[in-house]
C-alpha cells in the first residue's frame, strides 16, 4: 500500500473519531504519522496540531449549526489553558524522541480506558472556578506537549466542572480543542521541524471529510458503541508505541 493511500485511510479514521466523539482523532494521528508515514515524533506531534486545528474547526461548524455548542463555557475553559499550551508547545521540541513517545503512549492508554467506560460522567450542577482553571491548564499543557487535542479530557471536564449538558459537551470540547491547538502550534513556530506536506495535506483532507462523516455517524450509532471501538483501538496503539519506545 502506497504512503498516499495510507495517509488518506489514516486521516479518514482520525477525522471520524474526532467528529463522532470530539476526541481520539489526534491520538490516532500521531502514531499514524510516525509508524505509517515515517514522521519523527517531533514532526508528528507538530503536524498533528495542524490536523487538530483544521478538523476541530470543521467539526465545530457542524455542531454549532445544530445548536450543540456552549460558546461562553468553552472559551472560558480554553482561556485557562492557552499560556500552558504555548509554553508546552515551545518546550516539546526539546524532549528526546523516546520520552515523547512514552508520554504519548501513556496519554493514549488513558484515553482508551476512558472511552471503554460504560457511561459518561454526569454534570455536577455546580461550577467551580478553581477546578475549571486547573482542568483547562492541564488540558492546555497536554495539547502543547503531545500535539493532541485532548477532547477525551475536555468532554468529562466540561460535564463535571462547568456543568455543560451532554448534548453540548462534544461540540463545546471542539471549541476548546481548536483554541488550544492553535496556540500550541504558534508555540512551535520557531522549532526546526520538517513537515512532509505531500503526505500531510492528503491526511488532512481525509480527516476533514472524516470529521463531517463522524458527525453523521454519531447520529446513527450509539455513543457507547463508538467509544468502545475507538477505546480498544487506542489501547492497542498505546501498547505498540510503549513497546517500540523501550525496545
Amino acid at each position: 500500500m502506497t504512503p498516499l493511500i495510507l495517509a488518506l485511510l489514516a486521516g479518514g479514521v482520525a477525522g471520524v473519531s474526532l467528529g463522532a466523539l470530539g476526541a481520539g482523532g489526534s491520538i490516532l494521528t500521531v502514531p499514524a504519522l510516525i509508524y505509517l508515514l515515517g514522521f519523527t515524533p517531533a514532526a508528528a506531534t507538530t503536524a498533528s496540531l495542524v490536523v487538530v486545528v483544521v478538523t476541530s474547526v470543521t467539526a465545530l461548524v457542524a455542531h454549532a449549526r445544530a445548536g450543540a455548542v456552549r460558546g461562553r463555557a468553552g472559551l472560558l475553559f480554553a482561556a485557562a489553558g492557552l499560556l500552558h499550551a504555548a509554553g508546552a508547545g515551545a518546550l516539546s521540541a526539546r524532549l528526546p524522541a523516546a520520552v515523547l513517545t512514552l508520554l504519548f503512549a501513556a496519554v493514549a492508554a488513558l484515553a482508551g480506558l476512558h472511552m471503554l467506560r460504560r457511561s459518561a460522567p454526569g454534570g455536577s450542577g455546580t461550577v467551580s472556578g478553581v477546578r475549571a482553571a486547573g482542568a483547562g491548564a492541564g488540558l492546555g499543557a497536554v495539547t502543547g506537549f503531545l500535539g493532541v487535542g485532548g477532547g477525551f479530557l475536555a468532554v468529562p471536564a466540561l460535564l463535571t466542572v462547568l456543568a455543560v449538558p451532554m448534548s453540548a459537551a462534544v461540540g463545546t470540547s471542539l471549541l476548546v480543542v481548536a483554541a488550544n491547538g492553535l496556540v500550541a502550534l504558534a508555540g512551535r513556530a520557531y522549532a526546526a521541524v520538517h513537515l512532509d506536506l505531500a503526505l500531510l495535506l492528503p491526511f488532512l483532507a481525509a480527516a476533514v471529510l472524516g470529521a463531517w462523516d463522524g458527525r453523521r455517524l454519531a447520529a446513527k450509532v450509539s455513543a457507547g458503541t463508538l467509544r468502545r471501538v475507538f477505546g480498544a483501538l487506542l489501547l492497542a496503539v498505546a501498547v505498540a508505541m510503549g513497546a517500540t519506545a523501550v525496545l
